[in-house]
């Protein structure tokens, strides 16, 4: 852990990228750097984190700092965020991103930032998309970071518990950033014109809509702002739409926002929530995710949580599988929302899911018991005469078509595996269950 005690603080320049890059302060600067909010205080969205009751903003009310990740989407702060903190606290600012660098490139930060270390100044190391490092780049970290040879800030959109090396995540706080909502971003817009001393020259529908196309982001909002002013006749929400490109949805088919919006979908059909449901699949789709991923996914759940409850809905479920392969995109989206739609309203009962978890581990514990021989076949004389099917009642010559026989093991006592809910046609099945088990009890 660095504090101003034990670090005596340094003027540490906050440059920007454009004067890191040799860039004069003349030259033209994006909006998005231009707006690069000066203090923390100006940073929007993670009062959360910066306010005074924040962790962040305790940190630096008591003028020390710890090694962190900063979690969060796109153009919400991250890199900002990391050059405040080391020049509030009088650290030099080294920047990495792990999509550039390698080992080489680490061992030459770690020896400058000792070498400043002697010299009784201290080091912020933000490394962006930090989950990038593979398990030994990660592991390089550890000691400096134990030792205090750098305060290690990494920022990744990504969720560290499945990506980053539990032994890094024990050393560093993580912090989880806000995705920009519409009144941040509101106000990114209101500075930009306070900046540019006039007003963006959209309709208040146009203005709503370019929020929209930035989808969280708050430096994707200032780049399409910076081409809007450069418009000097208003633009309404048509013309706005036409010159420019919305952004495709932040999703990733094999990361965290997959697993989210599939848990999302499964949860609201779950719930009987048809809207909610309807919602999660359109995102998914617009996101790219394969359609029969999609499909596999409502056909599990038509047993998982419907099961016998609505046997139509398994049915359906597997029909809209089987059309989505034959009509592809778009047409057999449709038949995806149709089932989609069918599972959501229809009764829940997870009681064939509990019952085959549970048939599953039974059987895995009693190993290789044998039927009761009055159930098994005796197609030779020498199995007659061990009993195979002696005294074998076949049920539709018994009354009400039910003899009321033991089929378990002989060395098992009945387990009930099956337990119907109250719950659409279960209930008839319940009913049956229950006038079975009473006529079971009375033939023994």
């Amino acid at each position: 852990m660095l504090s101003r005690i034990a670090y005596p603080r340094y003027p540490v320049a906050m440059t920007s990228l454009f004067e890191s890059a040799g860039l004069s302060d003349g030259a033209p600067q994006p909006l998005a750097e231009r707006l690069r909010p000066a203090e923390l205080s100006e940073v929007i969205g993670q009062d959360h984190l910066l306010g005074e009751d924040g962790p962040i903003g305790r940190m630096m009310g008591q003028g020390r700092l710890s090694s962190m990740i900063l979690w969060g989407p796109p153009g919400v702060g991250k890199t900002t965020i990391a050059r405040l903190l080391a020049r509030d606290v009088g650290l030099e600012f080294v920047a990495l991103s792990a999509v550039f660098s390698g080992v080489a490139d680490l061992r030459k930060v770690f020896e400058a930032a000792r070498a400043r270390r002697e010299t009784g100044a201290g080091t912020l190391l933000f490394v962006d998309e930090i989950h990038r490092f593979n398990k030994a780049q990660q592991d390089g970290f550890l000691p400096f970071v134990e030792e205090g040879v750098v305060t290690l800030v990494g920022a990744t959109t990504e969720n560290p518990s499945f990506e980053l090396n539990a032994a890094l995540l024990s050393r560093a706080q993580v912090f989880v950033l806000n995705r920009l909502d519409a009144a941040a971003l509101e106000g990114l817009l209101a500075r930009a014109e306070r900046l540019l001393e006039r007003a963006l020259p959209v309709t208040q529908d146009a203005r709503a809509q370019l929020i929209d196309f930035a989808d969280g982001d708050g430096r994707y909002l200032l780049t399409l702002a910076d081409e809007v002013f450069a418009q000097k006749a208003e633009l309404d929400a048509a013309a706005l739409g036409k010159f420019l490109q919305k952004r495709a949805p932040v999703y990733d088919k094999s990361g965290e926002s997959h697993y989210n919006l599939i848990s999302a979908l499964h949860k609201s059909m779950r719930g009987s929530d048809v809207d909610a449901a309807l919602y999660w699949l359109a995102r998914m789709i617009d996101g790219g995710e394969d359609p029969r991923y999609l499909a596999r996914r409502i056909v599990r759940f038509a047993s998982e949580d419907i099961g016998a409850a609505d046997p139509v809905a398994l049915m359906i479920s597997a029909e809209a599988a089987r059309t989505y392969e034959r009509l592809g995109s778009p047409e057999g989206e449709l038949a995806l929302a149709h089932a989609v739609i069918h599972c959501a309203t229809a009764p829940k009962s997870n009681a064939v899911y509990t019952a085959w978890k549970a048939a599953s581990a039974l059987a895995k514990r009693t190993g290789s018991v044998a039927p009761p021989k009055h159930i098994l076949n005796a197609p030779t004389k020498m199995m007659k005469s061990l009993g195979y099917g002696a005294g074998y009642q076949y049920d539709h010559d018994a009354e009400d078509g039910f003899s009321g026989a033991d089929y378990w093991p002989d060395e098992m006592e009945r387990v009930a595996l099956y337990q119907p809910k109250q719950a659409g046609r279960e209930s008839a099945i319940a009913d049956r269950m229950a006038r079975w088990q009473a006529l079971r009890e009375g033939r023994k």
